[in-house]
């Protein structure tokens, strides 16, 4: 009885209220984090490697990236707006800056530089292993084996460290030997075969403008750690040899494409911003821009917006506000919507009714008659969204070496060990003397040595 009294006089709120204040940002850095005590060294470069390190890191993981000395990886020179001024590279090239698509893979971490090629810097590496946890490396596959770092060399030194290497095409096969990078891999492991419009609609295969490929392998080799650090620690005692191949993950995103051409033989083709299934489920485009007084000719363009009325009544619903009884009639039943013929004149339809109209306008009105829909929003429209900001999905981070940037904030939450941002990025081996000095024994004058021998 006194537990029932005590649950009835417990204070009930909402469940949207529970989770504001579990999830609040504001109360991240008040609470533990899941991985805190794991070291991991990236030797990653470009996005798929450090992704997959930066998810440990946001999750309190010591992340310790590892790039060449003084320019680093070449991801930070091969995006866009590297101003020096801003984003310095480091402090051996001033002139230099660091592009911004380098600061969505390599949050929270601690950076150091040091030469794979020469026989000190490879030392050093081993004396990094030889204390820590993990060790992530996305270069040509063997090529770590080679210079006498990889898997087998550090396992000797290290039993407990769990290897994730993450590639194109994995470490054996036909394709083995071939490099691979985002575009490459959805184009080869079929995402590109089904993504864009039809040829008879003036469409060719589309490429995803983002890096998705490699932020999905980056996240996939984060839960292959997880898991191997789990069996480490819990089962064998021992680490983990693991292989991440970027074109095998796109195909795991291929849905029902494979077991369809498996049972009958149909090769899934393109659709464009439709949907082969539902109907009406896709995108249409509006005749009027959002910002018609804009300057910016990316906001000058009409906008565009996601309707989603597939059920029967809901269609029924949808025409009756635009108005128009005989699509509701002569495509009634989902089955009739559905066919290839029936979109090539319900869409257009739809286009027309929304030719003198805003996303924003169409939005009003279809909110008003309770059917789904969602204006396309571009990054502006994403970054002042007050649902996002409140959220933390987006948010100002002051930065201790670049000041306030506007950065994504972790994808996920957790209520008792949240993942958490703590800096976006720091210059070439700017953690030199810290991570030198306490993981590798070196003295002050060893990391000036090396240092002016470009070895670090």
């Amino acid at each position: 009885m006194a537990t029932d009294t005590a649950v009835s006089k417990t204070p009930q709120i909402s469940f949207e209220e529970f989770c504001r204040k579990t999830f609040d940002p504001k109360g991240e850095f008040a609470k533990p984090e899941a991985l805190k005590g794991i070291r991991v060294l990236s030797c990653t470069q470009y996005i798929l490697g450090p992704s997959c390190a930066s998810y440990l890191a946001e999750l309190g993981a010591e992340v310790i990236k590892i790039e060449a000395p003084r320019r680093g990886e070449a991801m930070r020179h091969t995006t866009p707006f590297n101003e020096p001024f801003l984003y310095p590279l480091s402090k051996y090239v001033p002139e230099r800056g660091t592009g911004l698509g380098f600061l969505g893979a390599n949050p929270n971490e601690y950076f150091c530089s040091i030469d794979f090629h020469r026989p000190e810097g490879q030392n050093l590496v081993k004396k990094l292993a030889a204390k820590s946890d993990v060790f992530v490396e996305n270069y040509r596959p063997g090529t770590f084996d080679r210079w006498g770092i990889g898997y087998r060399q550090l396992s000797a030194i290290n039993p407990r460290l769990v290897y994730q290497w993450l590639g194109g095409f994995g470490g054996w096969g036909p394709g083995r030997v071939r490099a691979s990078y985002d575009i490459l891999g959805q184009s080869q492991g079929g995402n590109f075969g089904m993504t864009g419009k039809p040829e008879f609609m003036g469409g060719s295969p589309a490429k995803h403008t983002i890096w998705l490929a490699d932020y999905w392998g980056g996240m996939m080799g984060a839960v292959q750690v997880l898991a191997s650090l789990y069996y480490r620690d819990k089962i064998s005692g021992e680490g983990n040899f693991i292989e991440y191949s970027q074109v095998h993950g796109v195909t795991r995103q291929l849905e029902y494409a494979l077991p369809l051409y498996g049972r009958h033989g149909i090769t899934r083709e393109r659709w464009g911003t439709w949907d082969t299934q539902l109907c009406v489920h896709g995108i249409i485009k509006c005749g009027k821009s959002s910002y018609p007084n804009s300057d910016n000719p990316q906001e000058s363009e009409e906008g565009y917006i996601l309707i989603s009325a597939s059920g029967d009544e809901d269609f029924a619903r949808l025409c009756k506000t635009v108005g128009d009884g005989n699509i509701a009639s002569k495509y009634a039943k989902a089955d009739a919507r559905v066919k290839a013929e029936a979109q090539l004149e319900i869409y257009p339809f739809l286009e027309k009714w929304a030719a003198d109209k805003t996303k924003e306008d169409v939005a009003n009105i279809l909110d008003k008659a309770n059917i789904l829909n969602q204006p396309v929003w571009n990054a502006k429209e994403v970054a002042t969204n007050p649902h996002w900001q409140q959220r933390g999905a987006v948010r100002w981070l002051d930065d201790p070496y670049y000041g306030d940037l506007l950065h994504q904030g972790p994808g996920y939450k957790m209520s008792q060990t949240p993942p958490r941002l703590k800096w976006a990025m720091k210059p070439v081996g700017a953690d030199n003397e810290s991570i030198l000095g306490k993981l590798a024994g070196l003295t002050p004058e060893d990391i000036k040595r090396l240092e002016d021998q470009e070895c670090i």
